[in-house]
C-alpha cells in the first residue's frame, strides 16, 4: 500500500476495532520506529465518529468510545462526561480540582498524573536516550527529538488559522496565536506585567531577582539568558554568523544585519513624530528628535555643558583633557 494514499478504517460504536463502516475519518503519516531506524511505519490519526476526539492510538480510541456507551454510569458533575469505572472518574476530576498529588522528591514540583512525574524525573537523572540521526544531539523525551528533527527536515506541520504561517510544534503555534488574540496569560507577581509564555515570564523575573545563571567561561560576566551569553561569546571568538546576501559583510548579531540590509533596500521604517524625515534605525530617530525637543541627556563632568549626542560629549571632553581643565 502506498503510504501517501488515504486509508479508511471502520470501527463499531463499541470501539471493538472490527471493520464496519466509513464514519471514522483517519489521516495517515509516515514516521520512524526510532531515531536510528530508517524503517517507515504508518502513523494514523483517527477521529471519533460521535464527537471531536481524535488520536493516533486505536487503543485510546477504543477506551474513548466507551464514554459513549450506556455502561458509563459514573458521571462528572462539572462537565457531564461519563466513565465506565469510578477510578477513571476520580482521575478525571483532578482536571477540575487542580489537585496535583504526585510530588517530585528532588524539587517542589507536583503533577496531576504519575506518568507526568516519571517524565519529569528524567530532568534530575540527566538521562537522554533519544539521539538525533542528523546532528547526534541527545534528548530526554522522544517528543523533544521529534520537534528537533523538524529543524533539519524543514517540516512545519502546525498551521496558524489566522495568517496561514506554519510552525514546527504545537507549543510554538500556541504562542504565535497569542500575537493575534493579544492573550497574555502569564503575569509577573511583582510588577503585574503579563507575558505570552511561561519561559518569557521566567526570564523577566530575573530582572527582579537579579539572577544571572549563564556564565562566560572566558571572562567573569554573567547573563540572564543563554541567548545573551551566546551573543556575548562572539566578542571573544570573533564569530560573525549573519552575512548580507547583497554584499560580503558579516555581523555578530541578527539585528545588525537587519539594519544593514536597509542600506540596500532603502527602507526607512522609523518616522519622526515632528517632521517628515525617516530613518534606518530607532536610535538614529531618537537622536534626530532631540533637535525638536531640545533634549540634551549627555552632561559634561567638568562643566555645565550638555549635548544631544554622546560623540559630541566625547569631543568636548577632549578639550578639557588637552587644556588640563577640571571642575
Amino acid at each position: 500500500m502506498d503510504p501517501k494514499m488515504p486509508v479508511k478504517r471502520e470501527l463499531d460504536s463499541s470501539g471493538s476495532g472490527t471493520e464496519l463502516n466509513s464514519d471514522i475519518k483517519i489521516e495517515e503519516q509516515s514516521t520512524h520506529i526510532n531515531s536510528n531506524d530508517t524503517t517507515e511505519v504508518q502513523k494514523i490519526k483517527i477521529n471519533c465518529p460521535q464527537c471531536d476526539y481524535c488520536t493516533y492510538s486505536e487503543i485510546k480510541l477504543e477506551n474513548h468510545m466507551k464514554t459513549h456507551s450506556e455502561r458509563n454510569i459514573y458521571k462528572c458533575n462539572t462537565c457531564d462526561k461519563r466513565f465506565s469505572c469510578k477510578s477513571i472518574l476520580e482521575r478525571h476530576l483532578i482536571i477540575h480540582t487542580g489537585e496535583k498529588p504526585y510530588q517530585c522528591n528532588h524539587c517542589d514540583k507536583c503533577f496531576s498524573k504519575q506518568s507526568n512525574l516519571v517524565q519529569h524525573l528524567i530532568v534530575h537523572t540527566g538521562e537522554k536516550r533519544f539521539q538525533c540521526s542528523h546532528c547526534e544531539k541527545y534528548f530526554a523525551h522522544k517528543s523533544n527529538l521529534a520537534v528537533h528533527q523538524r529543524r533539519h527536515t524543514g517540516e512545519k506541520p502546525f498551521q496558524c488559522s489566522f495568517c496561514g504561517k506554519f510552525f514546527i510544534s504545537s507549543g510554538v503555534l500556541l504562542q504565535h496565536h497569542r500575537s493575534h488574540t493579544g492573550e497574555k496569560p502569564y503575569q509577573c507577581s511583582i510588577c503585574q506585567k503579563c507575558f505570552v509564555s511561561q519561559s518569557t515570564m521566567a526570564l523577566h523575573m530575573r530582572i527582579h531577582t537579579g539572577e544571572k545563571p549563564h556564565h562566560c567561561t572566558i571572562c567573569e560576566k554573567s547573563f540572564t539568558s543563554k541567548g545573551d551569553l551566546v551573543k556575548h561569546n562572539r566578542i571573544h571568538t570573533g564569530e560573525k554568523p549573519y552575512q548580507c546576501n547583497h554584499c560580503e559583510k558579516c555581523f555578530t548579531h541578527q539585528c545588525n544585519l537587519v539594519q544593514h540590509m536597509r542600506i540596500h533596500t532603502g527602507e526607512k521604517p522609523h518616522k519622526c513624530n515632528y517632521c517628515a524625515k525617516r530613518f534606518l534605525s530607532k536610535d538614529k530617530l531618537t537622536i534626530h528628535e532631540r533637535i525638536h525637543t531640545g533634549e540634551k541627556p549627555y552632561k559634561c563632568l567638568h562643566c555645565e555643558n550638555c549635548f544631544a549626542r554622546k560623540d559630541q560629549l566625547v569631543k568636548h571632553q577632549r578639550m578639557h583633557a588637552a587644556t588640563g581643565e577640571k571642575s
